[in-house]
């Protein structure tokens, strides 16, 4: 266990600017919509915020072990008492990337909103073919299934 709260703040600043940086990456591959790309980054990603999850449970338990709370309103209050400039520096650069992170996730959130709602409107584009009077679905040779006028001829 770390003996300050402060031991992993470079750590959590390394891993946080990787992930920020990648972040970044899944920008431009939401906007080509590049699903291979996309599809590669996310397992680095992942391990990047499993990462950052381990770090910040080593503060939070230093917080805790210091008699503060194990929190981030914990290292507030540590820092108020205990920490020094330095300290105070590198919390204030990690929130800072911390803010930068959470601005670049809510970008990428409206990206893949975005990609969704024209990936639903194709869908529903195929659903429906033009001229038709009700929906009907193409089927695996091409052709719509459903929902025209019959063909049956009635004799009498």
């Amino acid at each position: 266990m770390p003996t300050s709260p402060v031991t992993t703040l470079a750590a959590e600043q390394q891993h946080l600017s990787a992930l920020l940086a990648l972040m970044k990456e899944e920008q431009q591959l939401l906007v080509a919509a590049d699903a291979d790309g996309l599809a590669e980054l996310t397992p680095r990603k992942n391990t990047l915020l499993q990462a950052l999850a381990g770090l910040a449970a080593q503060r939070h338990a230093a917080l805790g072990a210091a008699g503060c709370e194990a929190s981030e309103a914990g290292m507030e209050a540590w820092l108020a008492v205990s920490g020094g400039l330095e300290a105070r520096s590198q919390w204030d650069a990690l929130l800072g990337l911390a803010r930068e992170a959470k601005e670049a996730n809510r970008v990428n959130g409206m990206l893949i909103s975005r990609q969704l709602a024209h990936n639903q409107g194709m869908l529903n584009a195929l659903r429906m073919p033009a001229g038709a009077e009700t929906g009907g679905l193409y089927g695996a040779s091409g052709q719509a299934l459903g929902g025209g006028p019959s063909k049956r001829y009635v004799v009498g």
